[in-house]
């Protein structure tokens, strides 16, 4: 059933598939399973785990997604080393409880929250994680919490590590944020 899975699973559905939860606990105390996060379980024998708090992340909580420095991080868009998760949720939606995991949440409206959402997989898990150009967009949104250097910085790296700069989606996540006024000079020096 893991196997099948990508290796990882959360305890309700080994649970639906009619496993015991004792048989579930005894194969971690056993060490077949290993417990990556609250409620989600992966085989011992797998390959480690690249990102055990987005994989954890994306069990517990579907509809978010990675965002802003952490997002630049996953392209290599900046120099910042994340120290907590950055996630996009809906708004007026409940607080994530994700325990162990360091969270910084960010509200989105549905507009903003479906354009340039993509899903990748990490370790057989998918993760829904922002396109480059939404997240330099979004970074520029949020440019008064994370300063305007980070968002400065992502379109440089944008800039020299793209083959081809997508000036024109850049330009329609900055529409969908409401940042046109703000990004434009910027587009127009470094791009």
């Amino acid at each position: 059933m893991f196997a099948k899975r990508g290796g990882t699973l959360r305890t309700r559905d080994v649970l639906r598939k009619g496993v015991h939860p004792r048989t579930l606990y005894a194969l971690r105390d056993e060490g077949v399973l290993e417990q990556i996060g609250r409620g989600l379980y992966r085989l011992a024998s797998g390959a480690a785990v690249g990102n055990p708090d987005w994989i954890a992340m994306a069990a517990r909580l579907p509809r978010a997604v990675v965002c802003l420095v952490s997002a630049l991080s996953h392209y290599g868009l900046t120099t910042q080393i994340p120290h907590t998760l950055d996630i996009a949720m809906p708004s007026h939606s409940q607080i994530p409880k994700v325990d162990g995991i360091p969270v910084r949440v960010f509200w989105y409206s549905p507009v903003s929250l479906r354009s340039g959402a993509k899903a990748v997989r990490m370790d057989g898990v998918k993760v829904r994680i922002f396109s480059a150009e939404k997240t330099i967009a979004d970074c520029f949104k949020y440019r008064n919490k994370l300063g305007t250097d980070v968002a400065v910085e992502a379109l440089r790296l944008y800039r020299e590590r793209t083959r081809k700069p997508d000036r024109a989606a850049l330009l329609e996540y900055a529409r969908i944020n409401r940042v046109v006024r703000v990004m434009t000079p910027y587009l127009e020096a470094i791009l």
